[in-house]
């Protein structure tokens, strides 16, 4: 019996080794770029291709054989013991196709979900070892942490330092006018005390949240002060940035020494309970990218999502090199990323090249980093779910291409122009002209049956960069 046990064990250690392939996808991005929808449509359009119906073209070509798929089989896996929790793709789908339908809530927490697709060999011999089996492992996690990874390799004094910077620039200090005249009111040797720690934290916490909620502005750091997670505002987060470069100010029992001690505790519990303990274990990744958000929000929130974009993904690991962070955050390498430019739907067909383009200026050198690292790398447009149609429509008595829908709230068809849209960073004239219009649409009617597919714009194309290489 233990013989017999062993042979058992053993063949199940081959047959894993033989067939079964393991992909950890990274689904990341800066707050509200759809994070939550594009792995909803995934996963539904997935299940939708198992079931033989064409949702995602270009998986389609890939995985026919001789007009047959080779896809046999796609099922969500039980959440099992897993500790953290189970993204809710049902509550999602019954959200969207309700009565009155309802985008996903912004994600505030960390959620897993995982695939299995079992595909047939493509060759004769391979065919004789079975069936393939790809698991897909997929984590959701709130956008606002992603601006903590070029974080965690700063100092206390180095992160203050730029971030009081940037506070003092316009747009931000329109809003840290109050926290601003509090740090002015700080001396060296202030003594701790939680008091006037958290009510600084309060002020930094409410100039950030109102630089997000007015001007659009993404490079917003620590995270977790825009989004604390299930154990919400916990000591460890109160602290803010102030001028540590006095030679006093870090003398045990300063209130200087206590933001710097929390600063350097809030890095560790990050490491720990993200950055180490999930965030290290992907190797291919999604970075969703608002474009036409931070358009519509002007030159600053414009600029401040390029400066977000090039610091994450120079904090990131691609290839076989090492990056800024790589020692602390051992783990796999990052081998395929996609950057997408998201609500495709928003603007014609004729235009989404030039969002595409857009895009790749506004990543900066980020693109020759990772090919020089060894990762493959391409840009791509997408609409995770379609809320529209293309059409035309007469604008200042000439006809321009429009997209048309329904704004959430209404009932009517409408057409919307979403205006110029540039192909690579806007020359300082562009921001003069404000001729630009964003709507949020509703979402489109849905079949609530799993596995019936949504509509989309270019997700399989994303599809086929990120997984086609092991499909």
């Amino acid at each position: 019996m233990i013989l017999r046990g062993l042979a058992t064990d053993a063949g199940s250690l081959v047959d894993r080794a033989v067939n079964e392939n393991v992909i950890r996808l990274a689904v990341t991005g800066l707050s509200r770029a759809g994070k939550t929808v594009f792995i909803t449509s995934l996963i539904e359009n997935l299940l939708a291709l198992a079931r033989q119906k064409d949702t995602l073209p270009k998986l389609s070509q890939r995985l026919s054989k001789r007009g047959t798929s080779r896809l046999r089989d796609a099922t969500i896996l039980p959440a099992g013991i897993s500790a953290l929790p189970h993204f809710d793709q049902a509550a999602n789908l019954n959200g969207l196709s309700a009565a009155e339908p309802a985008w996903p809530e912004r994600t505030t927490h960390l959620a897993q979900i995982s695939l299995l697709l079992t595909l047939t060999r493509r060759s004769f011999i391979g065919q004789r070892l079975g069936d393939r089996r790809v698991r897909l492992d997929i984590l959701d996690y709130p956008g606002e942490w992603l601006l903590d990874l070029p974080l965690l390799s700063l100092t206390y004094a180095q992160w203050s330092e730029q971030t009081l910077a940037l506070l003092r620039q316009s747009p931000r200090c329109e809003t840290s006018a109050d926290f601003l005249t509090f740090l002015t009111n700080r001396r060296p040797g202030d003594q701790d005390s939680d008091g006037l720690a958290r009510q600084g934290h309060r002020l930094y916490k409410a100039a950030i949240e109102a630089c997000c909620a007015q001007y659009g502005l993404r490079y917003l750091q620590p995270g977790r002060f825009l989004c604390p997670g299930p154990m919400g505002d916990v000591p460890l987060l109160w602290f803010f940035p102030t001028d540590v470069r006095h030679p006093l100010v870090l003398l045990p029992g300063s209130l200087m020494k206590l933001l710097n001690d929390r600063f350097e505790a809030y890095k560790r519990d990050m490491r720990a309970t993200f950055f180490d303990t999930h965030f290290r274990a992907f190797d291919r990744q999604v970075l969703l990218v608002d474009v036409l958000g931070a358009l519509h929000a002007g030159r600053a929130a414009f600029h401040d999502t390029a400066r977000a974009i090039q610091d994450i993904t120079t904090a990131l690991r691609y290839g076989s090199h090492t990056s800024l962070i790589a020692d602390r955050l051992a783990g796999s390498r990052i081998k395929r990323v996609v950057f997408v430019a998201t609500k495709a739907d928003h603007v014609p067909a004729l235009l989404r090249d030039n969002l595409r383009y857009l895009l790749r200026s506004l990543s900066g050198e980020v693109e020759s980093r990772q090919n020089a690292a060894g990762a493959a790398v391409s840009y791509q447009v997408a609409a995770s779910i379609c809320s529209t149609e293309d059409g035309s429509a007469t604008l200042d008595g000439r006809s321009v291409h429009v997209v048309k829908g329904r704004i959430l709230g209404e009932d009517k068809v409408r057409p919307f122009h979403v205006g110029m849209v540039p192909t690579s960073m806007p020359p300082d004239d562009f921001w003069s002209e404000r001729f630009f219009e964003l709507p949020r649409f509703r979402p489109p009617p849905i079949d609530p049956t799993p596995g019936s597919g949504l509509r989309h714009i270019g997700l399989d194309v994303v599809l086929d960069d990120l997984l086609g290489d092991l499909l």
